[in-house]
């Protein structure tokens, strides 16, 4: 399929970007005494120094206002077995957090359970960028959680990785 500028709608470019599959973080703090948080496939990591992060937000989301003023967001690298509990927590109805094993840092960052790493982080700049904002994380502290294969988003869906033979 070959397309020009003024072909792009939405689904077409949702069907170029799902081209390039993504890791899949969950952003999370308590907001007003109860977890809050979010899910994202557009995190990549940007600096080693300072330690730097970033993601990216639509900026319809209701969830990223709760958190942007924080002192602390826990980043936690989603495993492959999160694909349920990442579909839970981008949920618009119910509480994403039912059921769900996570850690409180003293600083209001939340981690899922199961996670492959954590990162402790606060927010360095947000650029806006079109439909979303570009947000970019300092790294406080981070905890690192080995043997647990990522969950990888391609294609609209959740997937898992397959090692190649050598």
């Amino acid at each position: 399929m070959h397309v020009t500028a003024d072909q792009m709608d939405n689904e077409v470019l949702r069907r170029a970007f799902g081209a390039f599959p993504s890791g899949v973080v969950a952003l999370c703090a308590v907001v007003d005494g109860s977890p809050q948080g979010m899910v994202a496939s557009s995190f990549v990591t940007v600096s080693l120094d300072p330690p730097l992060v970033a993601f990216c937000v639509q900026w319809t989301s209701t969830t990223w206002p709760q958190l942007e003023h924080l002192p602390r967001i826990g980043v936690s690298v989603l495993g492959e077995a999160h694909d349920t509990v990442a579909r839970q927590l981008a949920s618009k109805v119910g509480n994403r957090f039912a059921d769900l094993p996570v850690e409180v840092a003293a600083d209001g960052a939340v981690f899922l359970h199961g996670a492959g790493a954590w990162l402790d982080c606060s927010v360095d700049q947000l650029f806006p960028a079109g439909d979303h904002g570009i947000v970019l994380l300092r790294m406080h502290a981070l905890t690192i959680h080995d043997g647990i294969s990522p969950l990888v988003f391609a294609g609209s869906t959740f997937r898992r990785l397959a090692a190649v033979a050598p």
